[in-house]
């Protein structure tokens, strides 16, 4: 099969690489344009785009795919199949008529749940149990095409997004390659999605990292978890507003805000309900430090109060 490739970030990498190392052909990849970043702002390529580069394939890095001019690439590449993972840009009808077999998507969650942009992210920090892969026949509209292969995975207790998204990455690697043998097999199955347990992982704000203390300290200890690498978690305390990484939940009571203790083994914040231990923790323009670390260039006492969003 000549499969084509749509993918952006680190987690299509690792699909791209799996399907390499599988010896499928893959003519085309298709990836987001360069977009600035670091401390120079300068244009950096995708992990996609490196790794493609790497093996010598053509690369294409259309603004939208919605013209006959944006789509051309695809279409004089006319592949069997097209892949998509993370790719960041929505796929009109035209592109998911142009492969012969449709298009595959593989998806970080068990469908229907958290169909959309971050469902690592929701997933944690909804507290779900288990999460997973979908490979799913992509159709018009958000996550709703056929099911294929479907996998679970559990969120274990001290996952961040970082480090289950590491784990989902490889696991979506092994099943796309196994999709891709059942194809060419001709033994893929599809299943319409169910309507029960629909539920949409919507774009991660970077206004959600203010923490609000009068939240259950359970509620709060997975957002920190859910939104490491981002957006982190954000309070203000003296007038200052600093970057919180880390926390765990404890069996404790207080006003909402109110430092309880700031020792070596973190900084205790009342809740609404229980009490944060936060453990590690960022001034502005430091970096992330254990709390010990932290509170020698940034000293909290008990007693004093976090603000609370109005």
């Amino acid at each position: 099969m000549k499969i084509a490739f749509a993918g952006t970030p680190e987690f299509a990498a690792t699909a791209l690489k799996s399907i390499l190392e599988a010896g499928f052909q893959v003519p085309l990849v298709l990836t987001q344009p360069d977009r600035p970043a670091g401390r120079g702002m300068q244009l950096q390529p995708s992990p996609v785009k490196q790794l493609a580069l790497q093996h010598g394939i053509a690369v294409d890095q259309p603004e939208r795919l919605r013209t006959p001019e944006q789509q051309a690439a695809l279409a004089d590449c006319r592949p069997d199949v097209l892949v998509v993972a993370a790719y960041g840009l929505l796929l009109p009808q035209a592109v998911l008529d142009l492969p012969r077999l449709g298009c595959l998507n593989i998806h970080g969650s068990l469908l229907p749940r958290w169909r959309g942009a971050a469902p690592i992210h929701r997933a944690i920090e909804a507290g779900d149990a288990e999460t997973g892969i979908t490979i799913m026949q992509m159709e018009a509209g958000l996550d709703t095409g056929p099911m294929l292969l479907k996998e679970a995975l559990p969120i274990l207790a001290t996952d961040t997004t970082a480090s289950l998204h590491d784990r989902l990455a490889e696991l979506g690697g092994r099943m796309i390659v196994q999709a891709l043998r059942l194809l060419e097999k001709g033994g893929l199955s599809a299943t319409v999605q169910p309507e029960d347990g629909v539920c949409y992982a919507h774009k991660i704000e970077k206004s959600e990292a203010a923490l609000d203390f009068r939240s259950s300290a359970a509620v709060l200890a997975r957002k920190l978890r859910a939104f490491n690498p981002f957006p982190g978690g954000a309070a203000s305390i003296n007038g200052q507003t600093i970057k919180l990484w880390a926390g765990e939940a404890l069996v404790a009571t207080g006003e909402a805000g109110l430092v309880l203790q700031a020792d070596a083994q973190g900084v205790v914040v009342a809740c609404g309900e229980g009490a944060l231990r936060l453990t590690q923790l960022q001034k502005p323009g430091g970096k992330r430090l254990a709390a010990a670390d932290f509170l020698r260039g940034f000293p909290i006492e008990v007693g004093q109060k976090f603000d609370l969003p109005e």
